[in-house]
């Protein structure tokens, strides 16, 4: 039996989207129009289940730079990609000039053959100041799973523009402790908030935080409908410290980012490339931990959808 049929569009100089039988299942905002206070990022948001319920959370204002899924770094040398005060050692949170741009350049790739999309993407990643400091090109591809959930690989690989290394690290390197976001971040309705936090391993609950696993899964329940949804982060083996650190609250919020950088800073030297890889598998119920192990083991890992986009 064949699955929903994918529909690709795109807005130019604003969004893709992406639709499942006429269900959007996100859109990729690669244009923000946010302040700079918020270091402007693309952006996956809404982010919704096959049959249509919503899963993701844009600009809370708790922190206004949360921005439904997204890849953002607080501390990339003395800039900030992520959004909002730098936390200073010593100092506490400061405003600082500092926040910087991902700058969208061009899709090289943009495709669709109703089981898979996907596109290529290049991104300049520029300082306050105008400095710009790491070229990226980012892979993004989604098809849909058995059981009625899908699935999203991302790729980012960050070349190092400087004439110096440029060194990675989070709140926690510049101690503050326990708070070592950093990366591939979703930010989830509130209705997830107090939800269940499952990793590999059998683990679960909050205290999942600052702990390295293979995978790491939050079920939420959701407003306005009856039922729930699980959303999964997995690492790939070839990223570097695999199996990664993760950053996950229940409460205030809902929130979860594979964190590479949690407690170490990681230094690419001058004219290098760091590739990070994930994927994010959006689950149409509460799933348990084997349930989740299935389906990575059985049609997550198996297949390399990045494979083939240039």
């Amino acid at each position: 039996m064949t699955g929903p049929q994918l529909r690709l569009t795109q807005s130019y100089g604003d969004a893709i989207t992406l639709e499942a039988d006429g269900v959007e299942l996100f859109r990729y905002v690669y244009v923000p129009q946010n302040p700079q206070l918020e270091s402007p990022h693309p952006y996956f948001h809404p982010i919704r289940t096959l049959d249509g319920v919503l899963v993701s959370l844009y600009r809370p204002y708790d922190h206004v730079w949360h921005k439904g899924l997204s890849l953002a770094l607080p501390n990339v040398d003395e800039a900030n990609f992520w959004g909002g005060p730098t936390y200073v050692r010593d100092k506490g949170y400061q405003r600082l000039s500092n926040n910087g741009t991902q700058r969208h350049l061009e899709f090289t790739s943009v495709e669709t053959d109703g089981s898979k999309a996907g596109f290529v993407e290049r991104l300049v990643w520029i300082t306050e100041q105008g400095e710009e400091r790491l070229d990226e090109v980012r892979k993004v591809a989604v098809t849909t799973l058995d059981g009625g959930a899908w699935r999203l690989s991302f790729s980012t690989a960050l070349h190092n523009r400087r004439t110096e290394p440029v060194k990675f690290g989070s709140p926690t390197t510049e101690g503050r402790p326990m708070a070592g976001y950093g990366g591939l971040f979703w930010r989830g309705p509130r209705s997830f908030n107090k939800g269940q936090i499952l990793a590999s391993g059998g683990r679960s609950g909050p205290e999942l935080m600052g702990e390295s696993a293979e995978w790491l899964a939050y079920v939420g329940r959701h407003d306005e409908v009856d039922g729930s949804a699980t959303v999964v982060f997995a690492d790939h083996i070839d990223n570097p410290r695999n199996p990664t650190q993760w950053f996950v609250r229940d409460e205030p919020y809902a929130c979860l980012c594979p964190a590479p950088f949690f407690d170490k800073v990681l230094e690419l030297p001058v004219d290098e490339t760091l590739t990070l890889r994930y994927d994010f598998v959006v689950g149409p119920e509460a799933w348990d931990g084997d349930q989740i192990e299935k389906v990575l083991a059985e049609q997550v890992r198996p297949v390399d959808l990045l494979a083939g986009l240039t």
